[in-house]
């Protein structure tokens, strides 16, 4: 019956102008559906290895910048076969995280942040994790100070240790990267765990280099890639031992929390384990289930917060001094603007405002250093259409901070250290 089908001229000639309008239809359904979908521009990619190969995972945020000068301030990148939707400038980055801080508002757990904290805590979870466990340290860490007094306090009498430590080398040169390291922990520890530590204490110590080594881990190539492919974990000697070091802290922390536990009075709260540990309590007894205040998530919370007030603020620090060191008349200027207002007295955060030279000093440290080139991997909520490019919920997204922080047509001169980025004509502060 088939051979009489096709043995017909008639027969052959509607088959072949229905296939004809079939592929016409298709044609024009895919062109109206780019149209009205069109995604955002990209390199192209290749099979299996995406655009890895025109891409440097060492300078990662270098080479997302260049690429934007090609493909604008939204464009695609494939890192193997995960697609990413990547935002360049201060612009487009402002216009997603502040105007549509909702669609664009979701956390990307990417392989390695899950490994830490298995969803878990406050920075590498999604859902009503994240937001109870934010709310609940947001509102915790300003009841015990954060940017307030009390703080002030503990900032001011950490400031004292740390000049001692200065002083012990008698003018001479050395690293300060383990003292102010040290330092800043402690400012986050004071609100954790109600104590600070000695600079000398052995456990405090391995916690510090632990949270250092990790996140310096954590960036490097090879950690990257797994994140592209993650069957590559066994073969990954960074990967054991970011593990090792997570482990390890995990311990110790534990160890302090069970401390901390074992001396718990409700009516007392010293520190935001105390009132996680009382909230945890309280649920307990009112018999209510499935509550998220469990063991787990303080424990993860902790850990995301004495590394994240570590080695951020200590970076900082770093940064500050280096670049005081580097442009001496710059650091005259902070010298003499603190000498005339202040002078001899202890300096306090009140005196900010009429401090306008040495605030924009502190400000374009923190531009330049550029210490956060990425911010940690966002993921849409929903299907959005921003700047006229339509981005399906659940697609990763790279806010590129390097390009924010670097952005020719907001800074005056990005690539120099400038303070007068941060400053109006009559020297005020913006």
């Amino acid at each position: 019956m088939l051979e009489d089908l096709f043995q017909s001229t008639t027969s052959v000639s509607l088959l072949v102008a229905i296939v004809g309008l079939l592929v016409l239809h298709l044609l024009y359904s895919s062109f109206s559906s780019y149209n009205e979908r069109r995604e955002p521009p990209g390199p192209k990619p290749l099979p299996l290895l995406g655009n890895l190969l025109q891409v440097d995972l060492k300078r990662l945020d270098s080479c997302l910048c260049e690429l934007s000068k090609t493909y604008g301030p939204v464009f695609t990148v494939y890192f193997g076969l995960k697609k990413v939707v990547v935002l360049a400038g201060h612009g487009t980055v402002k216009q997603a995280l502040v105007n549509h801080a909702e669609e664009f508002g979701d956390r990307e757990v990417t392989p390695i942040f899950y490994d830490f904290n298995q969803g878990h805590g406050i920075i590498f979870s999604n859902g009503d994790t994240w937001k109870e466990m934010r709310r609940f340290a947001l509102t915790t860490m300003r009841d015990f100070g954060m940017g307030k007094r009390i703080t002030e306090g503990k900032i001011i009498e950490e400031c004292h240790y740390l000049i001692e430590q200065f002083e012990e080398y008698e003018g001479k040169a050395f690293n300060n990267t383990q003292s102010i390291s040290y330092a800043s922990s402690n400012i986050i520890s004071a609100i954790m765990f109600g104590k600070r530590f000695e600079y000398k204490d052995p456990v405090f110590q391995a916690m510090v280099e632990r949270d250092h080594d990790t996140i310096r881990l954590t960036g490097s190539a090879s950690i990257l890639l797994y994140n592209m492919f993650p069957w590559l974990r066994p073969f990954l000697k960074n990967w054991r031992d970011i593990m090792k070091n997570v482990e390890g802290n995990k311990q110790d922390l534990r160890s302090l929390i069970a401390e901390l536990k074992e001396t718990l009075n409700p009516e007392m709260c010293r520190c935001f384990v105390d009132a996680f540990l009382t909230r945890q309590r309280d649920l307990e007894e009112s018999e209510i289930k499935d509550s998220l205040y469990q063991d787990d998530n303080l424990l993860y919370s902790v850990m995301n917060l004495f590394a994240a007030g570590t080695d951020t603020t200590g970076s900082t620090l770093q940064w500050c001094l280096l670049l005081m060191a580097k442009y001496p008349h710059f650091q005259d200027q902070v010298q003499e603007e603190l000498s005339r207002v202040v002078g001899s007295r202890q300096i306090r955060v009140e005196d900010r405002k009429n401090l306008p030279f040495t605030d924009a000093v502190i400000h374009e440290s923190q531009r330049l250093a550029n210490i956060v080139p990425m911010a940690i991997p966002h993921k849409t909520s929903r299907d959005v259409t921003f700047q006229g490019y339509f981005i399906k919920g659940g697609t990763t997204v790279f806010p590129l901070l390097t390009s924010v922080l670097y952005d020719e047509s907001e800074w005056e001169s990005p690539h120099t250290f400038n303070p007068s980025h941060f400053l109006d004509e009559d020297a005020c502060s913006l």
